[in-house]
Formats: structure tokens, C-alpha cells, sequence
């Protein structure tokens, strides 16, 4: 028996440095990077560094022996053999002039095939739509470019048409659930079969070319290259399953890019939101998702009360208000305004929206309209305003649908400091530091009943001392007066006092005791009750107690398990560190608060004493 070499089995044979997998594939490494990408094989970080190397301590990316042999069988690499081929006889035919041959070859260039490897990877439907977040972020991010060296015009229209088409769906679907406005963009979760797909729309701002070596464009425009053929056949169901005809008939300003649309970046942005603001074509016009809904609550119904059960009503309930939660309302967006991510929400609720027609493509009623319910501004004051209608600030849109109801609008009015927009991405049964205003604002039974902030405290503290200082001065004037009163009462009516009625009531309480009823008063004290005293806890016993369990513990933890305890350890205690900081920070900033408010308040009161000494 022959005795086995080292590194010829184990770990050692199954990676792959990534020179080997080129020499095996026979392809250069921007089309291995390319194949890589389109067949989701990705580098392995291996358990054993070294025996993976075969005794190399060299740091070098590997790959797993069984994907390379995997992309062995793929078809698309004859065809990026092809590009090569190809490359080398147009190169040839420049060289040498012959635009004829050219010409022929370039009607023939070789196309990549992508519709096997999206099967391939989502053998089924649900499964695609779990990766729809990476893809919808990128896709609205290219939609948004203009034409670049690296980046085709082809290429941004059609991310700007498959995204405008899935946008569709979710207004016609009413799918969407939670949105949230922050620094890199409008946030927008819906559910779609039942998955949850979160994704991001990058705010609009002129665009500024970066640098090769801050941004690859080749590596990103190759994941859009695969995303838009996912995301055509994702459309191409979803439709489907509304009865609705794809693909969908698009103004001709969507469509039809011309060097004037690339160019203007209001023009690039306008034709896209005119394209949200009317209804598509349908196949069947009978629409099954409320009789869907109605038929859930029925079988609901028929279930017993339990609490699961309460809590999916609830859940039913709460969503079918969500999607009819702007129905019957008519908004109207101030130039200012993003135009965007408003028409998303508003049409997705069941609201109509409208603009300037004069400026903007698409409107469908004019400012004048008598009807309007709502408008949407973003400036302190506008000159003519209307009687009818409500002027809100564009964030009332976003909480109302993330609280799932119509918010009051007096908090939200033209000009006023906006209440904290919250996170609904953020888990509120957490274990970190939540300000007392987030916990009024998500429950409003806590308004009466939270726990007092420093602030607050501080502000009863100054009304309690404002509050004696009255009581003090009303007490003092009242002893007055009662003085005043019992000398004059005195004066009246003398000092004489019946000494003998004095006499009679001390030779009475002298009076002996019946035995009898003296042994029952000391029987019945024997039985009452008496009051207990309060335990006071020793802290630092208590703390000494939990450090002592939380040490026992950590002895119980079995030895291959240690490493993962002492993890979540350190997790916790880092953040209990940045509660505590939270914590700090806003007792400092409360702090200058108070000491700003009293400041003023003193100058006040100084300021007008000094008055009233003029005026005197």
C-alpha cells in the first residue's frame, strides 16, 4: 500500500488559487471576474490557511475545486472566448482598413445569453424575489446616470424602464408598507408574495463624475448587466398575477431618449415621474385582491378567539386601513417639493397627486382646483393660500404611512419645527436606550405616563418653586389677617374665662376605670396590627450577587463555546457603553438647556423690574 504525500487529500485539494482556475478556464481575469459575477461563485476564506496553500503562508485568493469545475460546463464561456476572437479580427480589420469585413463582423458580434443562468439560480419564483434587494437598489441607482464612458445609454433607459414598471406594480398592487427618508436616499419596504423587499431611491442631484479609484463602474455594470434580465422576467410575472398587460404602454418621452433629455437633469427626472402619475391597462377589470381579503376575515372569523388568531384581525385590520389610508384625498406638490417618492406613496394609497403643469409634465388638475384636499410645501410662506385646503411639509406623507393612520396636520404645517421622523425599520421591543419623545410618539398612552426627561423635570421643579414662592406670600398675608382679627375679638370680648367649667372637666377625666373595661382596652391592643418597616435592599450586596451568578456561569460554559460567550459579552457591553453615552450626552445637553432657560428668564425679570423703576 502506497503511503499518502502530503497535501494530496483533505483540504489541500479542495481550493483553488485563483491562477490556477485561469489556467484551467483558459480565460483572462476581467472575464473570469465577469463569470464569476453572472454565476454568483464568490472567493472561500478556508478554515486552515496554510494546508489550503499547501504549506504556503502567502496570502492568495482561492476558490472552492468544485465551483471551478462547476463553471467548466457553463456555455457562456465559449462565448467569452468569442469576444476574444472577435476583438482580435475587428482590431485586425481597423489595422488593415478593410471597413468592409468590418462592418459584416460587427453585425455579428457575439451576445451573452443570460436567461439559463437566471433559471439556474432561482429555480423558483419566491426565490427571486428574496434577492430583489440588491437588485432594485442598484437598478434605481444606474437609472439616475447619464450617459458615461463605461456606462451605455442603452443600459441606464432600460434600468430607467424596469423600474419605473415595478413601480407600477406596487401602486396597482398597493404593496407598499414602510418608507423613511435619510442621507442616502428615500427607503421603501413593500411585500410582495409574502416577502418583504426593502430597497433604496438615491435622491436627485446634479451628477459628479468620481474616479476610477473610488468607484468601478465595469464591476457594477456587470451586476446590472444579469439584474436587468432578472428583474424583466420578475415584471413579466407580477403583471401576470394582476391581470395586467406587460409590457406597459410608456408616454414616448420615457422611452425615446434624446441627447436634450440626457442633458437636462429636470428633463431626465420629469418624463420618469409623469410615467407614475396614470393608470395602466389590465386584461380583466374585475379586481380579486378585496374579495381575497374578505375571504381571509371570514375564515378568520370562523376560528376561536385566541390570541394568535385576535392578533391576525388585528394585523388584517390594520392592513386593509393602510391600503385605502389616502382614498378620496387630492394633494398637490409645490415645485420645491420631491416629486418622486411622494407620487410613489400617494398613488399607492389610493390618492391623486398633481403638480405644476407649466413646469412639469404629467399633471392631471391645476393648482386653482377648488377640490384639493391637501398641498404639499416645503417654504416658511407662500403668498396666496386657499381656505379649503391643508398646507403640509412633506414629511406628514411618510409618518402617516409608517404610523398607518392620517396624522393630526397642525404639527406639520407651513414654517413649524417638525416632530423626530422615526425609523419604522427599527425594532421597538429592542434593548437599547429609546428617548422618552420616541416612546411618546410610538405609543401615545405613554404621553401622561412615561417617565419624566431631565427637561421635564427641571420644568415642574421651576413652576413648583414659582408656585411656593406664591403660596409663602398667601400664607403670610392670611397669618396677618388672622392676627389682626383675634386682637380685635380679644378687645371685644374680654379675657374672662369660666374657671369652674375647667374644674368639672379635669375632676371628670379623673374618674376611675371599670376593671373590667380596662383589661378589654389592653386585650384589644395586644391584637392590632402594627405597622412593619420598610426593607431597605443593599445595592451593593445586589451587585455583588449578580456579578457572582454571572461568574458561576461563565464557568458553566463549556470550553468550545467560550470564545462565542465571551463575543456576546463584549457585544453587550458595548452596548450598555453607548446607552450609557446616549444617556450622558442628553443629561449635558438638557443641562445647558436649563441653565440658557433660567438665563433668560433672569434677564427678563431684570429687564422688567428696571422698567417699572423708570416708570415710578
Amino acid at each position: 500500500m502506497r503511503r499518502p504525500k502530503k497535501y494530496e487529500s483533505g483540504e489541500a485539494t479542495q481550493y483553488i488559487t485563483r491562477r490556477a482556475a485561469l489556467r484551467k478556464l483558459q480565460l483572462s481575469l476581467n472575464d473570469f471576474r465577469r463569470l464569476c459575477i453572472l454565476k454568483g461563485v464568490y472567493p472561500r476564506e478556508p478554515k486552515h490557511r496554510r494546508r489550503a496553500q499547501k504549506g504556503s503562508s502567502e496570502i492568495r485568493i482561492l476558490y472552492h475545486a468544485k465551483d471551478i469545475r462547476f463553471l467548466l460546463h457553463e456555455p457562456i464561456v465559449w462565448t467569452l472566448r468569442d469576444y476574444k476572437i472577435f476583438a482580435k479580427k475587428t482590431g485586425r480589420d481597423r489595422a488593415i482598413k478593410d471597413f468592409r469585413n468590418l462592418k459584416r463582423r460587427l453585425a455579428q458580434h457575439p451576445e451573452l445569453k443570460l436567461d439559463h443562468i437566471v433559471k439556474e439560480r432561482y429555480p423558483t419564483f419566491i426565490d427571486a424575489i428574496k434577492d430583489l434587494d440588491d437588485c432594485l437598489t442598484l437598478l434605481f441607482l444606474f437609472s439616475t446616470f447619464p450617459s458615461l464612458r463605461l456606462i451605455p445609454r442603452e443600459q441606464s433607459a432600460l434600468c430607467r424602464r424596469l423600474t419605473i414598471e415595478f413601480l407600477h406594480y406596487i401602486i396597482a398592487s398597493k404593496s407598499l408598507r414602510k418608507v423613511f427618508i435619510s442621507i442616502k436616499g428615500y427607503y421603501f419596504q413593500a411585500e410582495i408574495k409574502g416577502q418583504k423587499v426593502t430597497w433604496i431611491v438615491p435622491h436627485y442631484y446634479p451628477f459628479k463624475p468620481h474616479s476610477k479609484a473610488e468607484v468601478d463602474f465595469k464591476v457594477m455594470s456587470i451586476f446590472v448587466e444579469f439584474y436587468t434580465i432578472m428583474l424583466g422576467f420578475v415584471n413579466f410575472r407580477l403583471y401576470h398575477s394582476l391581470n395586467m398587460v406587460y409590457p406597459p404602454q410608456f408616454p414616448a418621452s420615457v422611452l425615446n431618449d434624446n441627447e436634450e433629455t440626457l442633458k437636462d437633469e429636470h428633463a431626465f427626472v420629469s418624463d420618469r415621474i409623469a410615467a407614475l402619475n396614470f393608470e395602466l391597462m389590465r386584461t380583466d377589470t374585475v379586481v380579486e385582491e378585496e374579495e381575497d381579503l374578505q375571504m381571509d376575515m371570514e375564515l378568520l372569523e370562523q376560528d376561536g378567539d385566541s390570541k394568535k388568531v385576535l392578533k391576525m384581525k388585528q394585523d388584517a385590520q390594520e392592513l386593509a386601513r393602510l391600503r385605502t389610508l389616502f382614498k378620496g384625498l387630492k394633494f398637490f406638490i409645490n415645485r420645491e417639493v420631491p416629486r418622486e417618492p411622494l407620487v410613489i406613496l400617494l398613488r399607492s394609497f389610493g390618492a391623486k397627486v398633481s403638480w405644476d403643469s407649466t413646469i412639469f409634465p404629467g399633471a392631471t388638475f391645476d393648482e386653482t382646483d377648488e377640490t384639493i384636499t391637501h398641498q404639499i410645501v416645503d417654504r416658511p410662506s407662500l403668498s396666496k393660500q386657499y381656505i379649503s385646503r391643508d398646507y403640509i411639509q412633506p414629511q406628514w406623507v411618510f409618518d402617516c404611512v409608517n404610523r398607518r393612520q392620517l396624522l393630526p396636520t397642525n404639527k406639520y404645517f407651513m414654517g413649524v419645527v417638525l416632530p423626530p421622523h422615526l425609523s419604522p425599520f427599527v425594532d421597538p421591543k429592542r434593548d437599547d436606550y429609546v428617548p422618552p419623545e420616541e416612546k411618546a410618539l410610538s405609543d401615545p398612552s405613554l404621553i401622561e405616563t412615561h417617565e419624566q426627561s431631565d427637561e421635564e423635570v427641571s420644568d415642574s421643579d421651576e413652576q413648583k418653586e414659582d408656585g411656593e414662592a406664591a403660596q409663602n406670600l398667601m400664607d403670610a398675608q392670611l397669618q396677618l389677617a388672622y392676627q389682626e382679627e383675634k386682637i380685635e375679638a380679644d378687645q371685644f370680648m374680654g379675657d374672662d374665662v369660666n374657671e369652674d367649667e375647667v374644674e368639672d372637666d379635669e375632676e371628670g377625666s379623673e374618674e376611675e376605670v371599670d376593671p373590667k373595661e380596662k383589661a378589654r382596652v389592653e386585650e384589644k391592643k395586644k391584637m392590632a396590627v402594627q405597622s412593619g418597616k420598610v426593607h431597605k435592599e443593599n445595592k451593593r450586596q445586589l451587585r455583588k450577587n449578580e456579578v457572582d451568578e454571572h461568574r458561576l456561569q461563565a464557568r458553566m460554559v463549556k470550553p468550545r463555546h467560550r470564545n462565542l460567550f465571551r463575543k456576546l459579552i463584549r457585544e453587550k457591553q458595548a452596548k450598555e457603553k453607548e446607552e450609557w453615552l446616549l444617556k450622558k450626552k442628553r443629561r449635558v445637553i438638557e443641562a445647558e438647556d436649563k441653565a440658557q432657560k433660567k438665563a433668560a428668564k433672569k434677564a427678563a425679570k431684570k429687564a422688567v423690574a428696571a422698567s417699572i423703576a423708570m416708570s415710578s
